[in-house]
């Protein structure tokens, strides 16, 4: 939390919203550590911050850090960076890694094995976004925090 100065000279009470960034080597076992942070960080973001998350959010957003992670350590040499943001009810998941080659989703194949993390991904995210940066490219999804009482995902637009 930060404090801030008003315009009159009064202290407020300036709050940014919570994240977690963690920075890994590449290797195969950063998947489980990436897993492990966002799941941390989504049961306190409940526990200290007051905020619902469902367990739906919860197995989601582990499910689309371990799949892009992994599609990083698999194609990207080097470091791997992932940020959990919260906004609006959402969780922003970022990843970041030195190949700027963009993902792209496979053609179907009922006999493809594998190679179904891309499309797990969109089909779970309000959001997806995929930029080139400078060095490599950045990966991002979002994911709601709260289903509604009737079991639909708060955040996802009306058909």
């Amino acid at each position: 939390m930060e404090q801030a100065v008003g315009d009159e000279g009064q202290t407020t009470q300036r709050t940014e919203p919570p994240a977690v960034f963690a920075a890994y080597d590449g290797g195969s076992s950063c998947i489980g550590d990436a897993r492990r942070l966002a799941t941390g960080f989504l049961t306190e973001v409940r526990a200290v911050h007051g905020l619902p998350v469902s367990e739906r959010a919860l197995g989601m957003t582990q499910l689309v850090v371990s799949e892009l992670v992994t599609n990083a350590v698999k194609y990207a040499p080097g470091p791997v960076m992932l940020d959990l943001q919260l906004s609006a009810g959402m969780v922003r998941v970022s990843v970041w890694d030195s190949d700027p080659v963009l993902p792209d989703v496979a053609a179907t194949d009922p006999e493809r094995v594998g190679r179904h993390g891309l499309e797990i991904t969109l089909a779970v995210s309000q959001a997806y976004e995929v930029r080139r940066e400078p060095v490599g490219k950045r990966v991002t999804a979002v994911i709601a925090l709260a289903d509604d009482p009737a079991g639909d995902v708060v955040g996802r637009p009306d058909p």
